[in-house]
């Protein structure tokens, strides 16, 4: 079939096969183009490793560190003749280079916060890998079923006050105002338990206890901080409280591996465009401006940038980027006071009549496609292609 983008507000129903795998093969040439990343883990485990960070990860891991991977993730395979989701399509793509490059690359599809799926990897490591090294933890989900049973929905909400936020229409490409009602209590701790650090902890914690962590092992969860503009809704919002539960739990996290000489860290990393961050009202708009402003300074960057300098720099780095909280930064150059300074200036500004003038919507736009296959360079859309792609490392239960 011949296959063309079909978008609903912040989500594309469609995917391509041929561009996510050049849009995967693009990734990794830029990790092997920059280098070997000295003393990188050798096996590793990526949950949430289909889409935007954690691929990045699981790219920068086996390419840039000759790591052999495990990957979990949720992702739709299409029946025949329909279409896959372009996570699906990117991990059949990964593990493609993966194994000709002669990685061991295989993956586990299905619900991470579950029991089921957290036995399945551990035998999967066992009988693979017999012990990891660094696990990734890159989860963004609505909604978390709890060992319990007890089904948690997380909610994009301010708290203590209703906030107006500009952000912009992507169908129609209009600045609007967004105004949001603050979160329930009952919704400030739903967020936290689907998108805090809870289920972080029950991974490394069920992982240590089958014995499947080497000795030295790292894990990372991946966070966003910001700055003023998006701190209403981000940090100071019921994102925020998931987020600074990531950072409680790290500790714990910390201590109990203290035993194996290993560590764990929260990463902070600058804003993309990713599907969950699509889904924030004000972000399409701030990474519009934020990208406008970034590419004019020459630091403008995408999860793969971010993500190989974050192994190269500081997860493995001599001279790691450290907070006075102890996390691990690679969003320092959104947050310089000359960006920041810029993109409010900008903020004050954009209208509809100008807002393709002074922001980068239409980069925006296209990096929003690319996360789906399209708008890649070298592929051929009007191209008859197959939309059946079989992930061939896939671990059944």
């Amino acid at each position: 079939m011949i296959i063309k983008p079909r978008v609903r507000g912040f989500i594309c129903v469609t995917a391509h096969p041929v561009g996510c795998e050049a849009n995967v093969k693009e990734q990794i040439d830029y990790v092997t183009q920059h280098g070997v990343i000295e003393g990188g883990p050798k096996k590793v485990l990526v949950l949430g490793a289909s889409t935007g960070y954690g691929l990045a990860a699981r790219i920068s891991a086996a390419f840039g560190c000759g790591a052999d991977t495990l990957g979990v993730f949720f992702e739709k395979e299409g029946e025949e003749g329909k279409l896959s989701s372009a996570g699906w399509y990117n991990s059949a793509a990964f593990e493609k280079f993966a194994v000709e490059k002669g990685l061991y690359a295989k993956s586990i599809n299905g619900d991470a916060f579950s029991d089921e799926i957290k036995r399945l990897t551990i035998d999967t490591i066992k009988k693979d890998l017999g012990k990891i090294d660094l696990v990734v933890y890159s989860l963004a989900a609505p909604r978390r079923t709890d060992p319990q049973g007890v089904v948690h929905n997380s909610t994009l909400k301010p708290i203590g006050k209703a906030v107006t936020l500009r952000g912009i229409n992507t169908d129609k490409g209009v600045v609007v105002d967004t105004t949001l009602e603050p979160a329930t209590q009952e919704e400030i701790d739903g967020t936290v338990k689907v998108m805090g650090g809870e289920d972080w902890q029950l991974w490394i914690d069920a992982l240590r206890d089958a014995d499947v962590l080497a000795e030295g092992a790292k894990t990372t969860a991946f966070t966003y901080l910001g700055e003023k503009l998006t701190q209403d809704i981000y940090w100071n919002g019921s994102i925020g409280e998931a987020k600074k539960d990531l950072d409680k739990k790290v500790l714990t996290l910390r201590d109990n591996l203290a035993a194996l000489k290993g560590d764990a860290r929260v990463s902070v990393l600058k804003a993309v465009v990713t599907q969950a961050s699509s889904a924030i009202p004000i972000m399409p708009l701030y990474l519009s401006l934020l990208f406008k402003v970034m590419k004019e300074q020459g630091t403008h960057e995408g999860c793969i940038e971010q993500v190989y300098g974050l192994f190269k720099d500081s997860l493995y780095g001599s001279q790691p980027k450290l907070d006075a909280d102890g996390r691990l930064r690679a969003d320092l150059a959104e947050l310089e006071p000359k960006v920041q300074d810029a993109v409010a200036a900008l903020w004050n500004q954009v209208t509809d009549d100008n807002v393709n003038e002074i922001s980068d919507f239409a980069g925006y736009k296209a990096e929003f496609l690319r996360l789906f296959g399209f708008e890649i360079d070298g592929v051929d859309y009007e191209a008859d292609v197959n939309p059946t792609v079989k992930i061939n490392g896939l671990v059944q239960a």
